[in-house]
């Protein structure tokens, strides 16, 4: 079997945990082919679970320059993505990315078309699009079963974090070293899912709180109000100080209305469009009748693993990708405009003043504060 080369630069939580996943053979069509990373304790937990030959480097770029792999996943901190990115395929490498695409969009426009250039494969690890649930809510939605759409409420707080987490590297919850918080960090699926499933919304108004909960500069509380192109409204609201979390995406059209809850999706069916209903209805109490239904899905959620899969299989067959590196902007517009607007205390359209915002991001990472990490890495098995 022919196997995609894999290196794998960053060993982080994602790293490590990508190492495992293929070396569990759980990705049959990719073998690693050398690994890099900056810390000398992840190097040597490195020599102890490859074999002998497989290389370890400490830069990114001797990995890209050795000639040695097929492709690389980028999983580093943030501001580096579209570095490594672009040398990446400038070397003529495949790149798997992982969230988000980057910190700003001015750069990442730079790898999207580093990536157009190359001819090479470009994947984002947008691993919640291989959700059966997020999967169902935008075939449903797309094809028509909601209507236009009304309003758009993502409340996503669970993902409590702990000081340590924050404590637990240098660059983590600094505006130099990982450029936001909660938007950044964890959000960058739900904003991308969002965007996915039901459009980039067009105006945002948002209220970041930084260091709410935790001993932190940037960002762990958000409120954000959106305005869609068509007149839908909706809200996201996301933490990482909430214990218990919740994860509830509810979206309502003109036909009904979907709930993703606890890795279930409920539909209730308007017998008809609300819209008719309201302007012929005789009765001012009166409401539309629907039926609650329960709806079904192929019960697949790959994950990680799915999307590198996918990524193998597009590289050695022309086989779809699950998500391409490209559409990575997307969610990010969505962050940028939500820390924008926050700052300068007033909506922001999209698409955005890409200079401005990257403007207000340098002031504050001019004044970013520079901390000991305590050099910690965490599994993140059953974290997704």
């Amino acid at each position: 079997m022919k196997q995609v080369k894999l290196g794998v630069i960053g060993m982080g939580n994602m790293g490590s945990g990508h190492i495992g996943n293929i070396l569990a053979g759980k990705t049959p069509e990719i073998t690693v082919a050398a690994v890099a990373d900056r810390r000398e304790e992840r190097r040597n937990w490195a020599k102890t679970v490859l074999p002998e030959s497989v290389p370890v480097f400490t830069e990114g770029s001797e990995l890209i320059q050795s000639g040695i792999c097929d492709a690389v996943i980028i999983a580093v901190p943030h501001y580096q993505h579209p570095v490594l990115a672009i040398e990446a395929f400038e070397k003529g490498l495949h790149v798997m990315c992982e969230k988000p695409a980057g910190v700003y969009t001015k750069q990442v426009h730079e790898m999207n078309e580093a990536a157009r250039k190359s001819g090479k494969v470009f994947g984002m690890m947008f691993n919640q699009r291989t959700n059966c649930v997020y999967r169902k809510m935008r075939e449903m939605i797309q094809n028509g079963e909601l209507g236009a759409l009304k309003r758009v409420n993502w409340i996503i707080t669970d993902w409590y974090r702990t000081q340590i987490y924050y404590d637990s590297g240098d660059w983590r919850a600094t505006w130099a070293g990982e450029g936001g918080g909660v938007l950044l960090n964890q959000c960058p699926h739900q904003l991308d899912l969002l965007q996915w499933i039901c459009g980039l919304p067009k105006k945002v108004q948002a209220f970041c709180h930084e260091g709410k909960w935790h001993d932190i500069e940037v960002e762990d509380d958000v409120t954000a109000y959106l305005e869609f192109e068509n007149g839908a409204t909706g809200v996201f609201i996301t933490s990482t100080g909430d214990a218990p979390g919740t994860n509830r995406f509810e979206v309502s059209g003109e036909l009904g209305k979907l709930v993703c809850e606890e890795d279930k999706l409920t539909f209730w069916k308007l017998a008809e469009n609300e819209r008719e209903f309201c302007k012929t209805a005789k009765e001012g109490f009166a409401q539309p009748k629907y039926e609650k239904i329960m709806v079904e899905t192929d019960g697949e959620n790959p994950q990680h693993v799915g999307v590198l899969n996918a990524f193998a299989a597009n590289i050695l067959r022309g086989e779809p990708l699950v998500a391409h590196g490209s559409e990575g902007i997307r969610g990010l517009t969505l962050s940028n405009a939500m820390h924008l607007s926050s700052w300068l205390k007033h909506p922001v359209e999209i698409p955005l003043d890409e200079e401005l915002f990257l403007s207000e991001l340098n002031k504050r990472r001019e004044t970013s504060r520079s901390k000991q990490g305590k050099n910690i890495t965490f599994s993140t098995e059953g974290t997704y």
